[in-house]
């Protein structure tokens, strides 16, 4: 099962399924391209402040491992690790930068498929947007009363044991 995050773009008036249209699904998980070719999947997905400091890394990284003494296998590792950072948290940087561009986050779906996920969403986003299915809070927890003090000692209270009494 694959976590997907939904997004509705900005100015997303007029009719909700018209809307649906446009609504992008972010698979939560390990990113290949994103691993093996770093700056052109960033720039495919519009993620420019990411882009940059991707630059900022690879550029100041290995001169400064360099003055360190570092050897070129400390810097093939260090850009390798570059580049495992930014397979791992692709799905974080596509949230980020949607969210920075005015998308909105409309919630998490689980599936099996992207297939699966959206069919799952819509079900219930068509229900909404009908206004067949109305969302209602839980009820507020029950409010706290503590019991007498010294009644429990330790994590495990023994049941007709108060304080000052004895075994």
């Amino acid at each position: 099962m694959t976590v997907y995050m939904v997004f509705e773009p900005p100015r997303a008036g007029g009719d909700p399924l018209e809307r649906a249209e446009r609504m992008r699904f972010v698979r939560d998980r390990f990113t290949w391209s994103a691993f093996l070719f770093a700056p052109l999947w960033m720039l495919r997905h519009r993620l420019w402040v990411a882009f940059i400091g991707y630059l900022v890394a690879v550029i100041a990284i290995p001169p400064a491992l360099w003055l360190a003494g570092g050897r070129s296998g400390t810097v093939l590792l260090a850009l390798f690790m570059i580049h495992l950072l930014v397979g791992v948290e692709a799905a974080t940087l596509r949230r980020r930068g949607l969210t920075w561009r005015g998308w909105r986050d409309l919630g998490i779906v689980i599936g099996d498929d992207l297939e699966a996920a959206e069919r799952r969403f819509f079900d219930t986003y068509a229900d909404r947007a009908a206004g067949r299915a109305e969302h209602t809070p839980p009820p507020p927890p029950p409010p706290y009363r503590p019991g007498p003090a010294g009644d429990v000692v330790g994590l495990f209270p023994q049941p007709g044991v108060g304080p000052g009494a004895s075994r």
